[in-house]
């Protein structure tokens, strides 16, 4: 069993920067494929980023070249670093990992993000 924690979350302005954070149990994280997800209200939750265990990242089209996600094997965390926010990124933001020996999917408890001025 995996446990994920979230955090960084918050208000921001538009135009604005957060980095969040996920911090992940256990000694496999390196092999876990990680992903941020994220659900507005009133929406389905939808995949954002991921990053594999060799690096290889894939991005929502809406957020490409805004956000970056980038993984700490040594310290376990997976980091989605959000630049040049908008209103509608404002959502709950969850932390994923899918372990591949087995296909495990672990989720985090979300940490909330809103973009107002």
């Amino acid at each position: 069993q995996v446990q994920l924690g979230e955090s960084g979350g918050g208000l921001v302005q538009p135009g604005g920067s957060l980095r969040l954070s996920c911090a992940a149990s256990g000694s496999r994280f390196s092999i876990y494929t990680m992903g941020w997800y994220r659900q507005a209200p009133g929406k389905q939750r939808e995949l954002v980023a991921t990053i594999t265990s060799a690096g290889t990242t894939n991005y929502i089209d809406s957020v490409q070249g805004r956000f970056t996600i980038f993984r700490d094997n040594a310290k376990n965390t997976v980091y989605l670093q959000m630049n040049s926010l908008k209103p509608e990124d404002t959502a709950d933001y969850y932390c994923n990992a899918e372990d591949p020996r087995d296909y495990g999917n672990y989720w985090g408890q979300g940490t909330q993000v809103t973009v107002s001025s």
